[in-house]
């Protein structure tokens, strides 16, 4: 499942440089699925969803720091555990109970994202 950052953020920022994924975004700033990824141009993401890579993204949060559902893996194929909720002061990165995936649907994700040359 992919991780969520809760109302209780304080805006420090120390999530953001952590995620792998480039999946956490500042409040009210816009989002693309490729930022920090391989991804470009028009691509099926894993879950059937066509996009395109390059084209901006409507913000989750207006108010605090959020993570894109889409691009998280929950670390899964970089680190041992989020990042995000392991940096957070105020334990606001939590398991988002809607968008539960499996190990292998993460690591599917990670490894649609970020292919080895």
């Amino acid at each position: 499942m992919a991780i969520i950052i809760t109302d209780e953020c304080i805006n420090c920022g120390a999530c953001e440089p952590e995620c792998p994924n480039t999946a956490i975004y500042e409040g009210a700033d816009e989002w693309r699925y490729g930022d920090g990824t391989s991804l470009k141009g028009d691509v099926v993401l894993p879950n059937g969803k066509a996009v395109n890579a390059e084209d901006a993204q409507e913000p989750i949060s207006d108010e605090v720091y959020y993570i894109a559902p889409d691009k998280c893996t929950e670390c899964m194929g970089f680190h041992e555990e989020p990042q995000c909720a392991a940096v957070c002061p105020v334990d606001c990165c939590v398991p988002d109970e809607d968008h539960v995936e499996s190990e292998e649907t993460l690591l599917a994700k990670q490894a649609f994202m970020h292919p080895e040359d």
